[in-house]
């Protein structure tokens, strides 16, 4: 049996060459992992352990707009 390692946002951030409190303003992909509570209407509490593959984090991050770009001018 292999167990599944996941990266918590302190990994992403170490990942992806940042501070970790700079992963707190990205929109980080969907969690592959969630450990802990989750509310009726889907959102996840403080507490709840959030986990992403590398392979995610790679994919996210190789394709999210750079610094600074204006995501708001779409078309």
């Amino acid at each position: 049996m292999s167990t599944i390692v996941y990266l918590n946002r302190a990994q992403v951030a170490a990942r992806i060459g940042v501070r970790p409190n700079s992963v707190n303003n990205y929109d980080l992909p969907e969690p592959d992992s969630i450990t802990g509570p989750v509310n009726e209407d889907g959102t996840i509490p403080r507490g709840t352990h959030r986990g992403w593959l590398p392979e995610t984090i790679d994919e996210w991050h190789a394709n999210r707009p750079g610094r600074g770009a204006r995501t708001d001018l779409e078309g």
